[in-house]
């Protein structure tokens, strides 16, 4: 075990060590870990803007357009996103499981990459009030992105030793965002304000978006390898019965892992959270903020390089201080900043009425994206290393399937817990639900103990099961 382990939570008593540990992953070349973390580089403009700068507020104020409040549209919206991260809850871990299986994550990867690229250019065709037809494309598109999401994490347990993948998590992530960065900035100065009136040139999102991830993910699928063994089918067995088979075969082997069901669980409430606020954060500064353009597009950049260095940064402490414990710190990051996000027009009105000052709302909000950036890009990186740390070789791609079922299963539950609450009270009051997620989320992964877990995982492998 290396240095950083001394620092790990041991709340619990340590498993007994396997007989016979199984042996370290070696650090893979530079060129095929770059070539991972391109794919987080060019999909993490999917993300931004499709889902939560551009696409998502054309998709409530103009193509549905219910002004003044556009609570069908938010409704609408919340729907697509929940209803796409069901399907992908439902499909990922039977993937997960035939993969690990047939050695074919490469070619499912690239499944999930055409889906994405050829539906997101369609978005073009979609006019103001073609609610049906967006709804459809950004369904699909947010499905085979989401399975990409999980397809892509699994490899991360190939590509070095444990105490290597933290950095190699928060490098994916913070290449993600700085793609982001870069495909926001192209976009914001090509495609112009979000409204009816500039509609003929901010249609182009979905054109474009789609370039950047079909050319983005082209060193992914040069330089990444398929590791693992491909196994013959048993005869009379097809590749979906199998699939099933080997799930029920890990739902039942998860009792053997309770610090990974546990961090699992967690995860469940953070990325109930997370996802609102990437599909609402943007909506909520044009709704409740109200911010001019420009604001719009300085806060693109705050989050997008904060995120950056959050998921970077936090790679780093992770190998010092240990996984656990740097992720509990995320999920205390995301409580302030949603704090801060629903007290920003109330810290505008203070200082101007007790300090004197000339502060807007939406420059007090920018602060808050500061918050919201960090906690974004170390939450997702620290939590996608931990469970690599806790899954045995051999389980990746049924494990992390369970990791993108518990994310999906999550935005499911808060994005419509917060489509709900917000028909009730309004977007402003309804972002307190992330603030309960988020609290929720760092109770539960109190109780994992590290160690104890990589233990089990080291034990399962030691087993050769």
């Amino acid at each position: 075990m290396t240095d950083h382990t001394a620092a790990l939570n041991t709340s619990a008593p340590a498993a007994a060590a396997p007989s016979a540990a199984p042996p370290a992953v070696p650090l893979a070349p530079k060129r095929e870990i770059f070539g991972w973390a391109m794919y987080d580089f060019a999909n993490q403009a999917y993300t931004l803007l499709i889902i939560t700068v551009i696409f998502g507020d054309l998709f409530t104020r103009v193509i549905v357009g219910d002004a003044p409040d556009y609570r069908l549209g938010n409704l609408l919206w919340s729907l697509c996103i929940a209803l796409s991260c069901l399907a992908v809850a439902l499909v990922n871990p039977v993937c997960g499981a035939i993969m690990d299986y047939t050695a074919t994550r490469k070619r499912f990867l690239f499944v999930t990459y055409v889906l994405t690229v050829t539906g997101t250019a369609l978005l073009y065709f979609v006019e103001p009030g073609w609610i049906a037809f967006a709804m459809l494309l950004i369904i699909v598109t947010n499905f085979a992105f989401a399975l990409g999401e999980g397809f892509i994490a699994s490899f991360l347990t190939d590509l070095g030793p444990r105490e290597s993948l933290g950095w190699i998590s928060g490098l994916g992530w913070g290449l993600g965002y700085i793609g982001g960065l870069v495909a926001t900035a192209f976009s914001v100065a090509w495609l112009g304000e979000v409204s009816l009136e500039n509609y003929d040139t901010v249609r182009w999102v979905g054109p474009f978006t789609a370039a950047f991830v079909l050319l983005g993910c082209l060193p992914t699928f040069f330089w990444l390898r398929e590791r693992g063994r491909a196994r013959v089918l048993p005869a009379g067995e097809s590749v979906l019965h199998l699939g099933f088979r080997r799930l029920r075969e890990t739902w039942s082997e998860m009792q053997q892992f309770r610090d990974l069901r546990r961090l699992l669980l967690s995860i469940f409430f953070s990325m109930a959270g997370i996802a609102i606020i990437v599909s609402f954060a943007f909506i909520y500064g044009a709704q409740v903020i109200g911010w001019d353009d420009d604001v719009r597009a300085l806060m693109f950049v705050i989050v997008q390089f904060n995120a950056a260095v959050g998921a970077i940064g936090f790679g780093v402490l992770q190998s010092r201080i240990g996984s656990r414990l740097t992720y509990l710190l995320s999920q205390g990051l995301w409580v302030v900043a949603i704090l801060a996000i629903w007290l920003t027009p109330e810290v505008a009105a203070l200082g101007r009425e007790h300090l004197g000052t000339d502060w807007q709302a939406q420059h007090v909000f920018l602060v808050a994206g500061c918050l919201a950036g960090l906690s974004l890009g170390s939450a997702q990186s620290a939590g996608r290393a931990l469970v690599g740390l806790l899954t045995p070789a051999g389980k990746s791609a049924e494990f992390f399937g369970l990791w993108g079922t518990a994310a999906k299963l999550a935005a499911v539950f808060g994005m419509i817990g917060l489509g709900l609450l917000q028909l009730f009270f309004g977007l402003a009051d309804a972002i307190l639900f992330c603030l309960a997620l988020f609290a929720i989320s760092m109770l539960i992964v109190a109780g994992v103990d590290e160690r104890r877990g990589m233990a089990a995982a080291d034990a399962w492998q030691a087993r050769g099961d």
